[in-house]
């Protein structure tokens, strides 16, 4: 979605009613392809009028009546159309109360439990939901799942019509099904947050209406399963980490790394809630990866400066980490752990070992780590070398800046 001479509050306000309208009109319609498309439209119709004509009073309303319409001129051209005229006309009647009123049950979470069906293939149902309801873009969501954007285009393709053949009803899963879907739903609101926290391209390093919206969902999963420690240690993660927000950007946007940050701007209230989830969420048995991951985070956020974190806690966790994903990422944070615990030929002796893994041989973080733990190291002319790579590889201005920047200064210095 193109926001064209569209307000930067207009465009939250409709990356955030986005979901709830596709939510809104797959429950009525109960076909998830015409209903995303006829989504496209009326948000393609926000963007042209609103700037133009103002925003209207009732924009949830407006979006979702525009929707039905496109979705009714849909069903004209059908061969059913007969049979459907009726539906067609009362979407063209559709009053803006009545659309207050299908928009009144939030459909978010249960629009996450649909796209999570298990007609398809988790990676399928991941990159469906973060399309539908994350709203992030196809080139966005190749890049969290390491894989040119055409094969993701095909994928998400694919899994839209999966959905419309199945006909599985709109709502959320109950018992077992909820159970197996609940993974997938969480890997969907793990993705969608990273997006948000670090965004992987565009002049801006964070997205916060889509961290701030992935938080708000989790919330929402959280409630229905409270049990669930998974769900309390990715919610846990979630606000250890935003919990760094204010501090990780300069006053002009500039990136500033970890331990160059005021941590007094940290939100003590946000890790204070996070740190008792997680705590909570050990105490009550089997450890499982968000978990381990929030706990690592609540080390991070409870030392006073980078050099008394509890590095060897960091790493031993890691360890188990490693152990129960496979996950590159997870392999280059622990190289930095194993450098700050061991000294930086032991995190480069780490790197080497990724140096044959396709998903994240040619990714900018890995040269950026490397960067850092030959700066580490003392070599500069290596570290120049791989802060310049690092710059040539990422698609975020920030990060790029900064990269770049980082190399001049061992330049010049």
């Amino acid at each position: 979605m193109t926001a064209g001479a569209l307000g930067p509050e207009s465009e939250r306000l409709l990356r955030e009613l986005a979901p709830r309208v596709l939510g809104a009109l797959v429950r009525r319609s109960g076909d998830f392809a015409a209903a995303e498309d006829a989504l496209q439209e009326a948000l393609l119709a926000a963007v042209v009028q609103w700037p133009a004509e103002g925003l209207p009073s009732n924009p949830g309303g407006w979006l979702f009546q525009v929707a039905c319409r496109r979705h009714a001129d849909q069903l004209q051209s059908e061969e059913a159309r007969r049979r459907r005229e009726e539906a067609r006309a009362d979407a063209r009647e559709e009053s803006m109360v009545g659309a207050s009123e299908a928009l009144d049950h939030d459909d978010t979470l249960e629009l996450l439990f649909t796209c999570c069906h298990p007609a398809l293939t988790p990676p399928s149902a991941i990159a469906l939901t973060l399309r539908a309801v994350g709203g992030l873009t196809t080139a966005e969501i190749a890049r969290a799942f390491l894989v040119p954007e055409a094969t993701m285009a095909q994928r998400i393709s694919r899994a839209k019509q999966s959905i419309q053949d199945s006909g599985t009803p709109f709502k959320v899963p109950s018992g077992e099904e909820r159970t197996s879907r609940q993974r997938d739903v969480q890997h969907v609101l793990y993705l969608t947050f990273s997006e948000g926290y670090t965004s992987s391209a565009g002049p801006e390093l964070q997205r916060v209406e889509l961290a701030t919206e992935a938080i708000r969902l989790t919330r929402a999963l959280y409630r229905l399963v409270p049990g669930d420690c998974e769900t309390a240690g990715l919610l846990a993660l979630m606000l250890l980490t935003d919990a760094r927000r204010s501090a990780r950007t300069g006053q002009h946007g500039e990136l500033i790394p970890l331990d160059e940050q005021d941590r007094s701007l940290w939100d003590r209230a946000a890790i204070a809630e996070g740190t008792a989830l997680i705590s909570a969420a050990f105490a009550r048995g089997a450890v499982g990866p968000y978990q381990l991951q929030a706990a690592i985070a609540a080390l991070h956020d409870e030392a006073p400066s980078t050099k008394d974190t509890d590095w060897p806690q960091i790493l031993a966790l890691y360890g188990l980490l490693r152990r129960m994903s496979d996950n590159p990422m997870v392999a280059l944070n622990e190289a930095v752990a194993t450098a700050m615990v061991h000294g930086p030929a032991a995190g480069l002796e780490r790197l080497r070992e990724l140096e044959a893994d396709e998903r994240i041989a040619s990714h900018h973080r890995l040269e950026a780590v490397r960067a850092h733990l030959h700066e580490f190291a003392g070599d500069k002319r290596a570290a120049i070398a791989s802060y310049r790579a690092a710059a040539s590889r990422t698609s975020s201005t920030p990060e790029r800046n900064y990269l770049t920047t980082k190399a001049a200064r061992l330049v010049n210095g």
